[in-house]
């Protein structure tokens, strides 16, 4: 063996995530979805391998009726929308999250729909719904799955979902390494004009408490009179934006690249302090009474 030949393991990989901010256009679905795909084929040409797009993206949001909403919404993984992202993932070889209204029997969940490059991987049910959701929407019942990728594990929120630092924790306990979070945040009272979104400030506190990477992807533009605020942003496990945000209005694709290894040791803030090893479960229910089992990690 040469001594000049390099006998050190290989670096651990990076992976590059992308945060795509659109504006869908309510109830026109084929070229919602046609403009989603153009913008999951653009990422995936600028290497990126996991794609996060906003919350009902395919559907728009502000619906006038319940039987709007329902007229809108589809059966996964076999409608449509689903079918065609599934392509797309597919062909471009990543993996994509994507908000969409999913029916089941006469039952409408505001969700995110899971893809890698093989496929369907899986959906995730919005726990916490928002204003008129509560008219359209059952409330998610499928807790908080894990979606594991070839470069990691995967977890998903939606919107307002990231209010409640509960979230982030349990997926933090379960192993996560980044949350997909497609969203359509809004103006929130008493924000002030000089100041970052309320929702920034929550995503980097959780990301920063929990050692995660937060992926969100906004939607922008007003629907029905209801304007949306942009501002997607990438957040790295320290806390910190790694990509925006981006600004109120317009479209465009963040990228951002992640060294998962990296992530996982952000956990140790300093050699004596690790944010999940230091709950005091002798006070507390470490996985807040969920009853699930505490993965080795």
């Amino acid at each position: 063996m040469s001594s000049q030949e390099n006998t050190s393991p290989p670096s651990f990989p990076l992976i590059k995530v992308a945060s795509v901010q659109m504006e869908p256009h309510i109830g026109r679905k084929e070229e919602n979805v046609a403009r989603s795909i153009a913008f999951i084929d653009r990422a995936a040409a600028e290497g990126a391998e996991l794609v996060v797009l906003p919350e009902l993206v395919n559907s728009g949001y502000v619906f006038a009726s319940r039987a709007e909403a329902f007229a809108l919404a589809e059966v996964l993984p076999d409608g449509p929308t689903t079918q065609a992202w599934m392509a797309a993932a597919r062909r471009n070889g990543i993996h994509v999250v994507a908000g969409i209204a999913e029916r089941e029997g006469d039952r409408l969940y505001n969700s995110a729909v899971v893809i890698g490059p093989d496929g369907w991987l899986g959906v995730y049910r919005k726990l916490h719904l928002w204003g008129d959701e509560h008219l359209f929407f059952e409330a998610g019942d499928k807790g908080l799955p894990l979606f594991h990728t070839r470069w990691g594990r995967l977890g998903v929120a939606i919107c307002y979902d990231g209010w409640f630092p509960e979230v982030y924790r349990l997926l933090a306990m379960q192993g996560a390494d980044v949350v997909a979070m497609p969203t359509n945040w809004v103006p929130m009272p008493g924000q002030p004009d000089n100041r970052q979104a309320m929702a920034t400030s929550l995503a980097m506190a959780n990301a920063h408490s929990n050692a995660l990477t937060i992926v969100c992807a906004n939607r922008t533009g007003t629907e029905r009179g209801q304007p949306f605020i942009g501002q997607s942003v990438i957040i790295g496990a320290q806390g910190w934006p790694l990509a925006g945000p981006a600004p109120e209005d317009g479209e465009q694709i963040l990228y951002a690249s992640l060294n998962l290894k990296e992530s996982r040791q952000a956990r140790h803030l300093t050699p004596f302090n690790h944010v999940l090893r230091d709950r005091r479960d002798d006070l507390y229910d470490p996985m807040l009474g969920t009853g699930w089992p505490l993965p080795r990690h």
